[in-house]
């Protein structure tokens, strides 16, 4: 491993990532945006789309293939997730990855120098890794993998020779033992938010107020991540046709067609509807409960924000642990399908306020909301003090509940 000589000069982070999903991308703009606060000009970042750039047909179209696949596709998904998600399977799938990939990683590494290099994203980080172990030993750059999923973590994420890899919660702690991880490498930070996220954290009615909500009447989030995607329509539908006394807030994303046939919706409440948004916080704060897909980053978010979460619907495999996260620790329900989502808006409804402020409660007791600066810390003491080692940073004590993941087996 090299050391940093040259104090005076920012250290310089390659962030390997790829936009399949918003998740990598989010993560690694968060983790950018807190090191600048933190450690201004002492980081230089430098944040590369691996598959579009550096690999060839058909995994440079990845960023496209992947909300097509997810979405009309699911169950082909979940089954190439887990027929990859094992010891021997996911190796014999790094090296195919690696052989078919390499000289665009090299090229990579060539073209963009670093004296850190952090993966955000599972598939690309165990090939760059294998082109990194290739580089002599007094020019290989220190190696951090920041895991963007909460539980249910792919054999993918998982690489023996990394420097640190940071995961969200105890189960993928754990997950890293099996694989065989060390827990000097391995650490609990939760899954990094970004800044301005906490910062647009207000109060109900100073939210409600900003954004033009009813100050009495009960508000129920609908999103479905930055492209909504999913059923989101049919959701809103189906809670519209039940005319509750709530008002709804749904939020399109860059899906443009959807929110064109929403607008042209006629509605039994009080409804906004609303493009791809950089107003989260605001309206998290306004809402007393979320119906999403189990992405990890709105979780995460909605854990921050003591949001009650009706999980409509998740990607096959890689999010199973997230419902169950959401379950088990009491933050919220596993309601498939649009009108098992919209009874359950209902019910709760006609629960009250109690039972929401207990969710709320939960939700708030196992956030992470400073994930993001413990993860850029790691970062820091690895950019320029990486002459230290490894050890005399000791994993912290995680807060989440342990699950049975049977879909986890790594029987090969």
């Amino acid at each position: 491993m090299k050391k940093n000589s040259n104090k005076s000069q920012p250290a310089r982070v390659l962030v390997v990532m790829s936009d399949t999903g918003g998740g990598h991308r989010a993560a690694a703009e968060a983790i950018q945006a807190a090191a600048n606060q933190r450690y201004p000009g002492e980081l230089e970042f430098n944040l590369v789309d691996v598959f579009r750039y550096y690999t060839p047909v058909p995994f440079r179209f990845s960023p496209e293939i992947y909300p097509a696949w997810v979405n009309y596709a699911p169950q082909t998904w979940y089954l190439t997730y887990a027929m990859t998600n094992g010891h021997l399977r996911s190796k014999w799938m790094v090296e195919f990855f690696f052989w078919y990939w390499q000289r665009g990683i090299r090229r990579m590494l060539r073209e963009h120098p670093a004296d850190l290099v952090v993966a955000v994203h599972s598939i690309i980080n165990r090939p760059v890794m294998k082109a990194i172990q290739e580089l002599p030993a007094e020019t290989r750059p220190p190696c951090i993998t920041v895991v963007t999923d909460l539980v249910s973590t792919h054999a993918f994420w998982y690489e023996k020779n990394i420097d640190r890899c940071l995961v969200a919660t105890q189960p993928a702690y754990d997950r890293g033992l099996e694989f065989g991880l060390t827990p000097e490498q391995l650490r609990i930070t939760g899954l990094p938010v970004h800044p301005k996220f906490m910062e647009g954290l207000v109060s109900k009615a100073e939210a409600r107020q900003e954004l033009g909500l009813d100050a009495d009447l009960p508000a129920v989030l609908l999103v479905s991540g930055g492209e909504g995607m999913g059923p989101l329509y049919n959701i809103a539908q189906a809670i519209n046709q039940k005319k509750l006394p709530c008002q709804l807030l749904i939020v399109a994303g860059r899906n443009d067609k959807l929110r064109g046939q929403l607008n042209l919706n006629e509605w039994n409440q009080p409804t906004h509807i609303y493009g791809f948004v950089d107003f989260m916080p605001r309206l998290m704060a306004a809402s007393d409960m979320l119906v999403t897909k189990a992405g990890p980053a709105t979780i995460s978010e909605a854990c921050m924000a003591g949001l009650p979460i009706i999980i409509s619907g998740a990607v096959p495999g890689q999010e199973d642990g997230n419902i169950e996260l959401v379950v088990q620790n009491g933050i919220g329900v596993f309601a498939p399908g649009p009108q098992e989502a919209a009874s359950t808006v209902e019910a709760w409804l006609r629960e009250g306020s109690d039972e929401l402020q207990r969710r709320s409660k939960n939700a708030r007791t196992i956030a992470r909301p400073d994930a993001v600066w413990d993860i850029v810390d790691e970062i820091h003491r690895f950019a320029h003090f990486f002459q230290l080692p490894v050890s005399e940073v000791q994993p912290a004590s995680g807060q989440f509940v342990v699950f049975p993941h049977g879909m986890n087996s790594q029987a090969d």
